[in-house]
């Protein structure tokens, strides 16, 4: 199936008033599995019918597919991107600036020449939020220390691998992420210290999973714990 004509014929159906269409994620890069939807995002002056409307996050089936819109105004895109950049994981920027265009004005150019040097300037950690990402690694490490239930162990483990990852990839200047692509965005920072962590993680070593936690929150800074104020 030609999923960048399906794009166009559900644009050109359901959003007509789109300046600029982006077909992102999985479809974009030539991965699709057999349950990978279609992300678009979507880029308007005259998107929405309400004139006070300035984004939409929508899911629709449209010949045979699913598709995840992201639609915004330009001063819409403009907040939830510098809301995505703010919380560290500037997604719906990664999708401007790395999908495949099947509609543009004119604008798509420098657009995309401004949040590329958002992006390549990385993420900003500041002091304060590394304590406190520290603070919170701290308190779920002992917990995992502690825990003899393997229910309780495997969910602090999940939690501790989450907010490691993060700190790591934030402590390097690197974009933060959810779900798969946190993994993947770790073992592109290095292949190496992911396998440390997720090895004994897999086998439900939790004794060596939490070792090698301690390790790279030395290597962040070290525990956060008496006096941090929050």
């Amino acid at each position: 199936m030609d999923h960048l004509a399906v794009a166009e014929r559900f644009v050109a159906a359901r959003y007509p008033g789109t300046d600029i269409a982006i077909v992102a994620g999985s479809t974009a890069r030539g991965e699709r599995t057999p349950t990978s939807d279609i992300d678009l995002l979507l880029l308007g002056d005259a998107l929405f019918e309400t004139e006070d409307q300035t984004s939409e996050a929508s899911t629709h089936e449209f010949e045979g597919e699913i598709i995840e819109v992201f639609a915004y105004t330009p001063a819409g895109f403009e907040e939830w991107a510098d809301r995505g950049v703010a919380q560290h994981r500037p997604v719906i920027v990664h999708m401007l600036v790395e999908g495949t265009p099947f509609r543009d004005d004119g604008r798509l150019a420098p657009l995309r020449d401004r949040w590329q040097t958002a992006l390549d300037a990385g993420p900003s950690l500041s002091p304060q939020e590394s304590a406190f990402r520290r603070y919170v690694i701290t308190d779920v490490l002992d917990d995992l220390r502690d825990a003899a239930d393997p229910l309780e162990q495997q969910v602090e483990a999940a939690i501790l691998f989450e907010r490691i990852a993060e700190l790591m990839l934030l402590s390097e200047g690197r974009w933060i992420a959810t779900g798969k692509w946190l993994p993947r965005r770790l073992r592109t920072l290095s292949r190496e210290r992911a396998d440390r962590l997720s090895i004994p993680l897999l086998d439900r070593d939790y004794t060596t999973f939490a070792d090698r936690v301690g390790d790279e929150l030395d290597r962040a800074g070290g525990r956060v714990q008496s006096g941090f104020v929050r």
